[in-house]
Parts: C-alpha cells; structure tokens; sequence
C-alpha cells in the first residue's frame, strides 16, 4: 500500500486525493484513490476508452449519471462503471462527499497526477470558481491522452 506520502496527496481540480495504492506498485496496474470532494462538485459526462472504474462511496450522497440513468448513492455503496460507457457525478451532501475510485491499468491515475498539484495540506484546495474556457480545453486535452473523452456538461 502506498504511504500517505506528500507526493500522494493531491489537490484534482477542486478536490483532494490521496493515492492509496499506485498502478506501480502490482503487476496488473491497479489503482486506488482516495477522493474528498465539495458540496455541488460535478466533473463532465466522460468515459474511459480503456478502463472500467469502481466507485466506492465512503460518506456523504452523490447523484451518480451512468449511461442514460440516474442513481443516488451513499455510504458503503459501490458501482462498476463500465469503460465506454458515459459518467459523471454530483456530490449532494453538504459537508463533502468522499469516495474511492478504482481502475486498472493506470491511465486514471496518471490523469490525475498530470493535472493536480501536491496539496499544500490536507483538505480541499481554496475555491476557485468556475474554469475559464483555455483551461476547459487544457483538461479536454490532458484527458485526451489519457483515454478519457468528455462528452458532456456536469451535472446541475
């Protein structure tokens, strides 16, 4: 298991991740992610071209969209959310949601490293507000090249 090291402790987007086991560490690429994530966060409608993902919710509600239903989920949920198939979230919980994320093969993670920055403590970043159009399309180009595509707005 890897440490809960300062370079596993990230700041994605407008969340926090912790990189609980690495896709180096097995022979079969596994990853797992710990994510702290804020009232009304919502990634784009994606999919991942070559990764299934589980999602564990650990606390707090999410509003799940897997292909074309929707879902709420909580505490000790768990999905399989097939490659190919379009996804996002909601974090509908005041307080926070929280949640494991795991994939094979590593291109999430990798992702994930590529866009974040080390967390200057732990806890969500500063908010930041909406992102501007230039870093929309640097994330659609940074998700490009690891097998993600979005495909839609967030949810609202």
């Amino acid at each position: 298991m890897t440490e809960t090291s300062p370079e596993n402790q990230l700041w994605f987007l407008d969340s926090f991740v912790t990189i609980r086991v690495s896709s180096s560490e097995g022979q079969d690429g596994i990853s797992v992610l710990d994510h702290r994530i804020p009232y009304g966060s919502s990634p784009p409608l994606h999919f991942h071209h070559a990764e299934d993902e589980v999602l564990h919710v650990l606390e707090g509600e999410f509003r799940l969209k897997v292909g074309d239903q929707e879902h709420r989920v909580g505490a000790g949920d768990i999905r399989l959310i097939p490659k190919g198939v379009p996804h996002t979230y909601r974090v509908e919980s005041a307080n926070a949601g929280r949640c494991l994320t795991i994939t094979a093969r590593g291109e999430f993670e990798r992702f994930v490293r590529a866009i974040s920055r080390r967390a200057e403590r732990p806890g969500l970043p500063a908010p930041a507000g909406p992102p501007s159009a230039e870093a929309i399309e640097a994330l659609k180009t940074a998700a490009a090249k690891f097998g993600i595509e979005f495909v839609g707005p967030p949810l609202h």
